[in-house]
Parts: structure tokens; sequence; C-alpha cells
């Protein structure tokens, strides 16, 4: 049997790893596809050195653009993969771009699709990550959800039951693999490293605050940036404010002649983008995680670590903490910012895994796989 992942921007590669370690020992011909769509060694190859991924078979080398070209532009170079390589399954993890666009063109050849993570659902049409789900959703042959919430989805819309398989997170598999080793690293060489400007750096465990925020609705708005930033600065003076900052963010505050006013604000402390497992370690030691990122508000959720999440819905309910989870809904409101905030300072710490969520998931999706490949009609 030959199966083909699809890798393209920075979740994915946490979300493939595990996957990737799962097939070994198996009578699998495995072909990793890398799209392209992050590319710069900080956003792409670090990663892979990192989480041990192997070097991708295939790059199609789509590279950055609008919605269009990527999609497009993806379609086009993943066809040519397609007819190369004849896989019998096509496996995309994820809401990006390059999910959508893989999966309908395996479909188109009658390449059965297998997607982890599927069922998610903000039911926000302004998300452009909402389209890419339900279109992939909607042509996969196997849905691998993490959750009930993401079951429900799916029977609602008439997916089969046959169809969906729970099978837990696949990205705390990634959490618990990397676990120990970020906990080894020493965040005053990596911080250092990587500030933009020079500080003093006196960080306790639960004695800071992590923010990140890359959203359209939260950086391409120059009224809601400020606004954030005047909220951002306003918690740094509560405790110190370490931001990774994602490349687009950070030319929207250039554009926005916002950059500025984190360099000159002395607790908080601007760096370049983390590796993942820099990134893990100081979330674990974060006293609040400020973020609009789905992957966070989940490993905050098994961390235990009270996360704001600056969107006003969210794809992953069982995280917020209503559901047993530490993540908190506040938009891009700076009253409900402040409130939040004031909130989580008093949360206890307390990891909440939701059920399968235990760092075997990418064990239970080969299995399946497996299995219905054996079981396949003999036309097939």
């Amino acid at each position: 049997m030959k199966i083909m992942s699809i890798v393209s921007a920075r979740p994915n590669f946490m979300k493939i790893a595990p996957f990737v370690r799962a097939l070994r020992g198996h009578s699998v011909d495995h072909v990793l596809v890398h799209t392209g769509q992050h590319y710069d060694h900080e956003m792409s190859m670090a990663f892979f050195d990192e989480l041990q991924l192997p070097k991708p078979d295939v790059n199609l080398g789509v590279g950055s653009g609008s919605y269009a070209y990527q999609i497009g532009q993806t379609m086009i170079e993943f066809e040519k993969t397609i007819f190369a390589c004849r896989p019998d399954w096509v496996v995309v993890a994820g809401d990006v771009n390059a999910t959508a666009a893989c999966s309908i063109i395996a479909r188109k050849y009658q390449t059965r699709v297998a997607h982890i993570e599927a069922g998610l659902r903000s039911n926000d049409w302004d998300m452009p990550e909402e389209i890419n789900r339900i279109v992939t959703d909607r042509v996969s042959n196997l849905l691998f959800t993490p959750d009930s919430f993401a079951d429900d989805n799916l029977l609602r819309e008439g997916v089969l039951p046959e169809a969906i398989c729970r099978v837990g997170n696949i990205m705390i598999d990634t959490l618990a693999h990397e676990r120990e080793r970020s906990a080894s690293l020493d965040p005053t060489e990596f911080i250092s490293r990587n500030l933009f400007v020079p500080r003093p750096l006196a960080l306790t465990s639960g004695g800071y605050l992590l923010l990140t925020m890359h959203r359209p609705s939260n950086v391409d708005d120059p009224v809601t940036l400020t606004a954030l930033v005047d909220v951002m600065l306003e918690l740094a003076d509560a405790a110190p404010l370490i931001f990774p900052i994602h490349p687009r963010t950070k030319l929207r505050l250039e554009d926005f002649n916002l950059w500025d006013r984190f360099l000159t604000h002395t607790r908080v402390l601007p760096i370049k983008p983390l590796t993942y497992r820099e990134m893990l370690h100081v979330t674990s030691g974060a006293r609040v995680v400020i973020t609009d990122s789905g992957g966070l508000q989940e490993e905050t959720t098994v961390l235990g670590v009270p996360c704001l999440t600056l969107r006003w819905k969210t794809e992953r309910p069982v995280t917020l903490i209503e559901n047993g989870g530490t993540s908190r809904l506040v938009g891009s409101d700076p009253a409900q910012i402040r409130e939040g905030f004031q909130l989580s300072l008093t949360q206890c710490r307390t990891a909440a895994p939701p059920a399968l969520w235990d760092g075997h998931t990418a064990e239970r999706i080969v299995q399946r796989i497996l299995q219905t490949y054996s079981q396949r009609p003999a036309a097939y």
C-alpha cells in the first residue's frame, strides 16, 4: 500500500510528524509531499529538523500568495504528483489551503482521502479555514475526529457514521513526544537569541504572559490592531509579556506604525518565531496565554495553563472552560480581555485533557487506515 501525506504550513508539521512515526514498522510505501506554503527556515525547515521529519519526497514550491493563487497552484502541481505516484491514500491534516486543494484533486482521480482533525466547526464563514474544513470533510473517505463535538458536527451534516472515527488529537502526540526535551531547554538562552531588541531577562515559571496573534481579523484592520496593542501593553505592566511574532503580524505592526511601541516597552519581549520545543517550553511556564491560535487552545488545555482566546467563536469548544478546558473567548474587545485576564489570574492550573488526547492518536489512525485498506472491495 502506498500512502501520501501532505504538509504545507507550520501547524501541519506537528500533526504529520506523529503519523510518520506511527507508519514505521508497517509495510507501507510512504510519500511525504510539502506544498511549500511555509518555505523559509524559521517557518518550515526548522520544524522538519526538530521533529525529525524526513526530507520531503516532493516539494511543490507553491510559496505565498492570495487564497486563489495558493489553492490554484497547489492543485496544478499536486495533480502532477498524483499521476506520478499513484497512491492508495492521500492523508491531509487540519484546515490550511493545501488540505482542501489536495483533497479535491485526490478525489477527482479516485484516490481515497483521510482527513486528520475532521469535524471541527466554528460556524464562522468569515474564517477561510472554515471553508477548507467543510470542503475537505465533504470529499474525505475517512474522517478522523478529535472529540465528540466534531463527531456531532459531521453527523448533522449527513456524514455516514461508519466514515467517522474518533481517534483523539494528534497535536497532543507531538506535545507528549517533545515535552521532556522541551522542559530541558534554557529559556534565557533561546529568548535572548531571538529578541529583536536587547532586554534584561528575569523570567520565572508562572510569572510571565505569552502572546501570539496572526489571524487577519485581528491584525489586518488598523483600528482593531491598535486597540489590541493598547490592551496588551497594559497587561505587560502586570507581568512580562513574551511575544513571538508571526512575519505577517510584524508587517502589519510596521504598516500601522505600531511596531516601535513593542520595541520601546521594557516589559515586552518581542521575539522571532520559536521552534516547537521552545514554544512548548514558554507555553508550559506561562501564567496566562493570550492567543488566536487553535493549536495553543488545545495545548493549554492539556497543560492546564489559562488561555484567553482572541476570537469570538472557536472550532475547538472542548477547550473552553465551560466544557472542562482552560480557554475563555474574549474576542478583540479590550474590556472583555481585561475581565478575562483578571479571571484567569485566579484560575487553577489544572490539566484537563479530553478523552483520547493521550499521545497515541497517530497509532489509532494508522491502524484504521490499514484495516480499511485490507477490507477494500476486490474492484478497488
